[in-house]
C-alpha cells in the first residue's frame, strides 16, 4: 500500500471514530446548546460551532481522558464564546419561551414538578457563563473532579461555587 492510500485510510478511520463518539454523546451538544441559546437557529449554528471546534482539535484528542470530559471542556469554551457573539446574535435577555423550549411534559400529571423544572430553567440562563456550565455539569451528574478538570478550577472551587449555587436556588425558588 504506498503513502497516500495510507494516509486516505487512516482519515477515513479517524472520521469514523470521530463520528461514532459524537454520535454517542451527542445529548451533550443539546445541553449545552440549550442553556447557551434562545433561538433554534442560534441553538442550530451553536451546535453546528462546537462539532466543527471538536473535529478541529479531535487530532490532539488524549485517549486517556474521558471523551465526554474533552467534549464537554471544549463545548463549553466554544458556548461561551459562541454567547460573546459576533453582534448578530442578540444581547438582550428574554423571558424563557415555553413554546421554544422543552421544559417538561406537557401531559405530566404533576404541575407543579413542572413548574419547579421551569424556575429551575429560568435560574439557569440567568446565570454568569461560568456559572451556567457548573449547572449542567452539576445536573448531569459528572463528579467534582471531572467538573474541575472541564472548567479549570479547582475542586474545592467547584465544591464552593456549588454550594452557593444550590444557596442561591433555595433563596430564589
Amino acid at each position: 500500500m504506498d503513502e497516500a492510500m495510507q494516509s486516505a485510510a487512516t482519515n477515513q478511520a479517524m472520521r469514523e471514530e470521530f463520528g461514532t463518539l459524537l454520535e454517542r454523546h451527542r445529548g451533550i451538544l443539546f445541553k449545552v446548546a440549550n442553556v447557551y441559546s434562545r433561538l433554534p437557529e442560534d441553538r442550530a449554528d451553536l451546535m453546528q460551532e462546537i462539532a466543527a471546534q471538536l473535529w478541529r482539535a479531535w487530532p490532539q484528542y488524549d485517549p486517556a481522558r474521558t471523551f465526554s470530559t474533552w467534549m464537554y471542556r471544549i463545548a463549553l469554551n466554544v458556548a461561551i464564546s459562541f454567547g460573546r457573539g459576533d453582534g448578530r446574535r442578540r444581547r438582550t435577555m428574554v423571558p424563557l419561551d415555553d413554546e421554544l423550549h422543552d421544559i417538561a411534559d406537557h401531559n405530566a400529571s404533576d404541575h407543579e414538578s413542572e413548574q419547579q423544572l421551569q424556575l429551575l430553567h429560568r435560574f439557569i440562563h440567568q446565570q454568569k457563563p461560568l456559572d451556567r456550565a457548573l449547572l449542567i455539569l452539576y445536573l448531569d451528574e459528572r463528579p467534582q473532579r471531572e467538573i474541575a478538570d472541564i472548567l479549570g478550577i479547582s475542586e474545592a472551587n467547584v465544591s464552593t461555587k456549588i454550594g452557593r449555587l444550590k444557596q442561591r436556588i433555595r433563596n430564589e425558588l
